[in-house]
């Protein structure tokens, strides 16, 4: 496991995230195509409460306290619980770095931590570098999805026009 390439791109991603999301309106971040699907606000507030709930905490857990259960989390629950798409965009996202910044310190203060670390869980067995090869996987899979509502949202405002001409999506 290369930690560094982790942080790296960990650090890289949050800048990715916030370039993502910087000139977005309020009405463009609570925007939605339907309502199964996550505004990109709600994308921003999931990513900090991952950071702060569910990976840092969860991969200190299979690298320090193996014996111990993982505190739950309720990704789906939470957008509506604690009402990600009411929240202000900025201050989301200011959240978000500043979580990301302590993990990133935290993962440099780990001290020759056993990467192959097998921890068992209601999802099956996993290694920590299971944990921390998803958690990189993570920014990938939501900034995907905020590329995507950045589309979709083009889309909504061009009608009738189409975009078809840029290539198929």
């Amino acid at each position: 496991m290369d930690i560094s390439f982790i942080s790296r791109h960990m650090a890289h991603n949050a800048a990715r995230i916030k370039a993502l999301v910087e000139g977005v309106s309020p009405e463009e971040a609570q925007w939605k195509r339907n309502p199964d699907e996550w505004s990109i606000l709600e994308i921003v507030n999931h990513l900090y409460d991952e950071e702060r709930q569910d990976f840092r905490v969860r991969l200190n857990i299979i690298l320090h306290h193996p014996e111990q259960d993982w505190p739950p989390v309720d990704p789906e629950g939470w957008v509506k619980e604690r009402k990600y798409n009411e929240q202000n965009l900025t201050e989301s996202l200011d959240k978000f770095l500043t979580e990301r910044e302590k993990s990133l310190e935290w993962l440099q203060s780990l001290n020759a931590p056993n990467w192959e670390t097998i921890y068992t869980s209601p999802f099956g067995s996993m290694r920590a570098g299971d944990m921390l090869s998803s958690w990189l996987t993570h920014d990938h899979l939501h900034m995907r999805q905020l590329i995507e509502q950045h589309r979709y949202l083009s889309e909504a405002q061009v009608v009738p026009f189409n975009m078809d001409y840029a290539g198929s999506w």
